[in-house]
């Protein structure tokens, strides 16, 4: 079963490079993502199991809607709460964005606190 799982050398070398900020919410995240998005060219993926849901916008910690127009982020305000959404959906739609953002010459960065998503 671990197999599975298992990233082989020649897929390793197929995924886009990422920078990774992960930690608790409300512990300053998003202003040091929208500071390297300014700074090296990164672009922000949410790693949120909470903000991809439509008005999840209380007790979230969510960016604000000026912080989202300096640094915009995917994959914030996708579903409906009515909806589902699994880890395997979010790894999609993750590799879906990283791939955009690197093909455009810029560094995906994973921000948020949902370790499962990592």
């Amino acid at each position: 079963m671990d197999e599975k799982f298992t990233v082989t050398p020649n897929q390793q070398k197929n995924l886009p490079p990422a920078l990774f900020l992960m930690g608790p919410t409300a512990s300053g995240k998003t202003a040091l993502a929208i500071e390297l998005c300014d700074k090296v060219g990164c672009e922000i993926i949410s790693v949120d199991s909470a903000l991809i849901y439509k008005g999840m916008d209380i007790g979230t910690a969510k960016p604000s809607a000026e912080e989202q127009l300096k640094a915009p982020h995917r994959l914030i305000d996708i579903l409906d709460p009515a909806q589902s959404y699994s880890v395997a959906e979010f790894r999609k739609d993750a590799l879906v964005a990283m791939e955009d953002i690197t093909n455009r010459g810029n560094v995906p960065l994973l921000v948020g606190g949902t370790m499962m998503y990592y």
